[in-house]
């Protein structure tokens, strides 16, 4: 039996953006215009709701942004559409990097005012890095903001592909008329009002060019203008090109309004690709057996690209976030974590509505399932029903720029700094190093705010309280070697500088620029990685 039908139903997605561009609202519009929500603002209800008895939420309404990826399924069209949100601030891009893995599209959200920043810059070569097709909306069309010519031409130049417009603003601002649809060869009169739904906004045929110049006058014609150079300037659209992450779409509106958002969620039904093949690597006599697994294939795998400890503060539970592979799940059914062999028995398995869960009766390839467990499970793991040996790659770990040295208060408390740790760890809200020399553990991070939110967390949720202290340490690197002579040569001549991870990998830390490469001087065999995947097993095995 082949799964192609179903799976040609599912489009899963990440909606990317610097921060404050309007991704969260966004979101929210999508999920309403679909019909899985009755009323905006109730995935930000729900999710300060649920987590009102923990710290580290605090820090999100303080700040007013996201800290962690979450995870909605909507039905649209016919179509399973799998919603990723990520988080925008740079100091939680780790997170983002690893959730754009999971997907096969990705909608990125340009400020119209500020056009490409700096996170959207990041996160672009990130889709690139892997030919993820992206879909553009330029928001906040409402406001005082820049011309769509310029908007176009930057995204074409930090994109580096071609930009192919899909509809055009007409105005801006308080003179912000409406969009041109190119595909429908009609344009939507803008109204404002976030309680708009999309039935509740006129279109106008191009066909009745009188009605619209008479209505929108001088701005209607430096639309149409400026839309002919735009479409002249841009390549005829080319699917296959999107879908190969050549070119991409682009669209305007405003997610605060609720206006040009039917037409992105239709993009992502007749654009966005459903799930696409995903690569398995297993080693065999030290060598890489490489296999394409296709998404109807009939065996069940998947890959965790997100671990999420304690989203429900009163069960203390772990859900690993589980994007399917290949094949069908049904509750009940046996499956096996790949890397330690060993039986995965989650307590429930579940989908997303943001906050809110609901038992899985079945799922297929490009759907994400939440395996609520107790351990056993690490980021990057390959899950299967255990009828094939495979290994997904991929899932990146960075090395971090920041170290803090841990204290903790009260010493009675060890026990639960040490399970917080571990727990942190695996989830990747932080990377835990423990010096093989022994002595206090040190957290690295990407940005100074991982810091605080693992304190918060280590708090409200481990009832560890702990005092952050400088390190000597500015970097890491995950090191393998060409033999374990090698290795445990230079583990002897470095005894104070190596460290394991969360998944026991092994690591170099160093103090200065210089440090890697006087190592590496002195010992040539040894491998100094910036970058480790899925949970060091590249590593390991190399090693």
């Amino acid at each position: 039996m082949s799964f192609i039908t179903e799976t040609r139903r599912r489009r899963t997605f990440a909606i990317i953006s610097h921060p404050d561009a309007g991704k969260t609202t966004l979101t929210e519009k999508l999920l309403l215009f679909s019909g899985a929500i009755q009323i905006a603002g109730s995935v930000k209800a729900r999710k300060a709701t649920r987590h009102a008895t923990s710290d580290w939420m605090e820090i999100e309404k303080q700040r007013g942004i996201s800290v962690a990826s979450s995870v909605m399924q909507m039905l649209y069209r016919e179509h399973v559409i799998n919603l990723l949100d990520t988080p925008g601030h740079k100091d939680f891009s780790e997170d983002t990097y690893r959730v754009l893995t999971a997907v096969d599209s990705a909608l990125m959200v340009i400020d119209a005012a500020n056009g490409v920043e700096a996170q959207t810059r990041r996160l672009i070569e990130v889709c690139r890095q892997r030919d993820t097709p992206i879909i553009t909306f330029v928001n906040k069309m409402d406001r005082e903001v820049r011309e769509p010519l310029d908007i176009m031409d930057e995204i074409e130049r930090e994109l580096g592909m071609p930009c192919v417009p899909m509809t055009w603003p007409v105005g801006q601002g308080k003179t912000f008329g409406g969009i041109i649809n190119l595909r429908t060869k009609a344009m939507t009169v803008f109204e404002p009002g976030s309680d708009r739904g999309p039935k509740d906004f006129t279109t106008i045929p191009l066909t009745e060019l009188d009605t619209l110049r008479k209505r929108f006058g001088h701005e209607f014609e430096t639309a149409m203008e400026s839309m002919e150079l735009a479409t002249g300037a841009s390549p005829a659209w080319d699917h296959a090109a999107f879908l190969a992450g050549k070119q991409t779409p682009v669209f305007f509106g405003s997610g605060v309004n609720n206006f040009g958002v039917m037409e992105v969620l239709d993009a992502l039904v007749d654009l966005a690709p459903s799930p696409r093949p995903r690569t398995s690597s297993v080693p065999v006599n030290k060598q890489p057996v490489v296999r394409e697994v296709l998404p109807a294939d009939e065996f069940f795998s998947g890959v965790v690209f997100k671990v999420q400890a304690n989203m429900d503060p009163a069960h203390r539970d772990r859900i690993a976030f589980v994007r399917m592979a290949s094949g069908k799940y049904t509750p009940g059914m046996k499956l096996k974590v790949m890397r330690t062999g060993k039986e995965l028995r989650p307590t429930s398995v579940v989908t997303f509505m943001s906050q809110r869960r609901e038992a899985v009766h079945e799922a297929y390839a490009g759907d994400i399932v939440g395996f609520t467990t107790h351990g056993g499970v690490q980021l990057g793991d390959t899950i299967t029903d255990g009828s094939i040996n495979l290994q997904f790659t991929g899932l990146p770990f960075f090395a971090p720029e920041l170290f803090m040295t841990v204290v903790l208060k009260n010493p009675l408390r060890t026990k639960q700094l040490q399970q917080g740790l571990a727990q942190l760890g695996e989830e990747g809200a932080i990377q835990v190093f423990r010096p093989e020399a022994g002595g206090n553990m040190l957290l690295g991070a990407v940005g100074q705010l991982q810091f605080e939110v693992v304190q918060h967390r280590l708090k409200g949720e481990y009832d560890a309280d702990i005092r952050l202290e400088g390190s000597q340490y500015t970097g890491a690197r995950w090191i393998t070697a060409d033999s374990p002579a090698e290795l445990a040569a230079f583990e002897h001549a470095y005894p104070l500088r190596m460290a394991r991870d969360a998944a026991n990998t092994l690591a170099y830390l160093t103090t200065s620029q210089y440090d890697v490469r006087l190592a590496q001087e002195r010992f040539p065999k040894i491998h100094f990685h910036p970058l480790r995947e899925h949970a060091g097993l590249a590593l390991q095995n190399a090693g």
